[in-house]
Formats: C-alpha cells, structure tokens, sequence
C-alpha cells in the first residue's frame, strides 16, 4: 500500500537552491520560467528559468571564449580547481542528495549514493588531468622525429538525463575540464536543480567564467535549445546519455559540421538464469539489477529468461523477495526503497506494457497497479512471450517479464 500524508519539504542551504541559467560566470534570468516538481506528490518545489536558442547561443559564445585561455592553463591548474570542486561536493554531500530525492524521487540512501559517485569521477579527473602524456614514435626517417601531443577539442555540449542528474554531469564534464575542454550542459527539464547546484560549488572552486556553463530549460523548449548546442560551429564535441530515438535525432544535426560525438543511449538488458544456478543467489542478482532507483537506470534487467527446470523456483523465491525487500513511498522517508517514476509519461509506458502482456496472456504475480500520481506498484509477470511489448522495449520502470525458456530455445 501507498499511504503518503507526511507533508515534505525541501530544505537545502539557499545558495545551493539556484534557479537561473549559469553563463559565462554569471546567473541569468529568462523571458518565462517552468515548474519543477516533486515526482512523489506532484508538488512545485520551484520555478526554473527556461533557457532558449538565444541564452544558449551566449553560453556556447561564453564557452568557445574561454576555452581560449583554459586551454593554456596547465594541468596541474586544471587539478587543483578539479579536486576543490570534488571537496565541496563531499562537504555539501547532505543537501545534494536532497536536491536528488526531491526532484527525482530517489530514496534518500540512493541519493546518497550517487553523490558520492558523482564526486568521484571529479576525484578521479583531477588525478588524471596531471596525466595526459604524449609519446614519441620511433621514425622510419632517419632525419625525422614523430612526436605525439593530446589537445582539447574546444567547446563540449553535454546533454545529460533525469535518472542520475548528478553523476552523469560530473562523469563528461570532469573528463572535458580535465582535458582543457569547456561546456555547456543541458540538464534534463525534470532535474534541473543539481545541475544548478553544481555550478554554484564549480564558481565557489574557483573553475573560471564560461568554462562550465549551464542552460535549463523546458520540454518545449529543449529542441531549440538542442539545436543549438549540436549546430553552432563553435561547438566541437557532443557527449549524450539518453534515448535512442533522441540519439539518432542528435547525430542528424551533429553531421552537418562533422562534430565529435559520443553517445550512451537506450538498453534491452536480459537478464538469464540457467537450471545450474544458485537460485538464491539469482534472486538477489535480480533484485539489485532490477529495482534500483525504480528500475530506471540504463543497466536495469529489462527481460528475464529463465530456463524451465529453475523456472518455477525462480518466481516464487522472487516474488517472495519483493514482498519482503520493497516498499514504496517519498524518498526522505528513510524506510523507503521504492520512489515514484519520475513523472505520468513515464508510468503509463510501464501501465501500457503491463496491460500489453496481460492481453497476451501473461499473469501478474506481483503488482500490477498503477497508484497515486506516477507510483507503479513492483510488478512481476509470468507466463510472458516475445511478442509483448515488455520483451521488445526498453521498460524503465519496476517491471520484471520473466520468459520460460524451454528445450529447443536458444537459452538451452
């Protein structure tokens, strides 16, 4: 059951509760702003400047500009401003998280969790700024020398998603000021605020005015925001975490000047248990690649195959495991595991997929139900085929289809 009647509210220190665009050193307003909501109750826990093509045409400007002197700067520069970013992270570990659990939905313990990963990856970069060496290649010419030197590309845009806001900003960024490349990121519309935060502590580390600029902005406006970012011919490099349809729409635009670009888009992940298995040991793999953060991460188990010998042992050890191990509610309450999906589009691809499988002829063991605003109950479905939507699409929600596979299959 869903019973939500505490009354949450966010409470982070004001400077790390940023509303604005991040440009070239400075916070900008908009023309309009969008809501921010809490996921879990539906409630506005802010309003967001909402960034246009012309807001994100100064940052890219701002970018290519000062990428002119950080270029220059050494490395040893770059990792010292890298590691004081790192510890302010690490002393603000507390109200991050909130940021997180409020405008994702995450557990309190996951986001946590992902800030101390997020951290490390500018722990990691400001180590391996001092790091990037060149080589020397012996010459076929005698009067020849062949030497190797690693350069920045220019300017980054850096689109990042909803399910880890934190982590998958400081894991492209970290990597490109390391570098002595700049960017410019794109939050998702959903997450906004730790993407804000993070250029409160990147100025308050001392990181220069337009080497990491930030541009939140709406559903609406995110295709021109996007062109933008994958168009401008100051733009160099292109990193993306996301779908694979928006993907291949981002790869169009980058190709018309040939930009660098790197992608982590959609997974189908199956996950396989043969009859030789720990049947225990199965269950808990499947419980820790399944349910976190919802199921919304882009490693969860979307599929499970399990072969037939195992397979009713499976189920029932499963399903008993969900009951024990997962309950839903906001993530500032410290018993829950289970947060909502981070918003009603999200809920009804897992609400269409359950109903999918069941008109075929699956069987909902667990959950089934769609509850308060964009909750889904932890759902587990057996007796699934191949020709239910939930075995051909990406799921990202707590749905786990689990496919019998029997003698003559290619499992077996």
């Amino acid at each position: 059951m869903l019973n939500i009647q505490i009354c949450y509210s966010l409470d982070v220190s004001a400077p790390l509760l940023r509303t604005q665009g991040y440009v070239d050193g400075r916070w900008v307003s908009a023309a309009s702003v969008f809501p921010v909501l809490d996921p879990a109750t539906g409630q506005e826990i802010a309003r967001v400047a909402d960034c246009g093509a012309a807001e994100a045409k100064q940052a890219v400007d701002a970018a290519y500009k000062a990428f002119q002197s950080w270029k220059r700067s050494t490395a040893k520069e770059r990792s010292i401003l890298l590691r004081k970013w790192f510890d302010l992270m690490t002393l603000h570990r507390e109200d991050l998280a909130k940021l997180i659990t409020f405008e994702c939905g995450k557990p309190m313990k996951e986001s946590l969790g992902e800030i101390t990963y997020s951290a490390s990856f500018l722990e990691w970069f400001s180590e391996e700024a001092r790091r990037v060496y060149g080589d020397i290649v012996p010459s076929p010419l005698r009067d020849r020398k062949i030497f190797l030197l690693k350069q920045p590309v220019g300017v980054a845009s850096i689109i990042t998603p909803w399910n880890f806001p934190s982590a998958m900003i400081t894991r492209k960024v970290g990597a490109a000021l390391a570098a002595g490349c700049t960017v410019v990121v794109k939050p998702a519309e959903d997450t906004p605020l730790s993407a804000l935060a993070l250029a409160e502590l990147a100025e308050q580390a001392g990181i220069p005015a337009g080497v990491f600029n930030v541009v939140p902005c709406s559903r609406e406006e995110t295709p021109a925001v996007g062109q933008v970012l994958c168009t401008d011919p100051l733009v160099a490099k292109i990193s993306f975490t996301g779908s694979t349809a928006t993907g291949k729409v981002l790869l169009k635009m980058a190709a018309d000047t040939v930009k660098k670009v790197s992608m982590e888009l959609g997974g189908h992940a199956p996950f396989i248990v043969f009859d030789s298995a720990d049947v225990d040991r199965a269950v808990s793999g499947a419980m820790a690649s399944k349910f976190r953060n919802s199921g919304q991460t882009c490693v969860c188990s979307n599929r499970f195959l399990v072969q037939s010998g195992i397979y009713d042992r499976f189920v029932e050890k499963l399903g008993r495991a969900m009951d024990a191990e997962l309950r839903m509610g906001h993530g500032s309450d410290p018993q829950t595991t289970q947060g909502p999906l981070i918003n009603q589009r999200a809920a009804d691809k897992v609400e269409q997929q359950v109903s999918d499988a069941v008109s075929r002829g699956a069987s909902v063991l667990r959950g089934g139900k769609r509850l308060h605003g964009s909750f889904m109950e932890p759902t587990l479905l057996v007796d699934v085929s191949t020709d239910m939507l939930c075995t051909k699409e990406e799921t990202f929600g707590p749905l786990v289809p689990v496919i019998r596979s029997v003698p003559g299959d290619a499992l077996t």
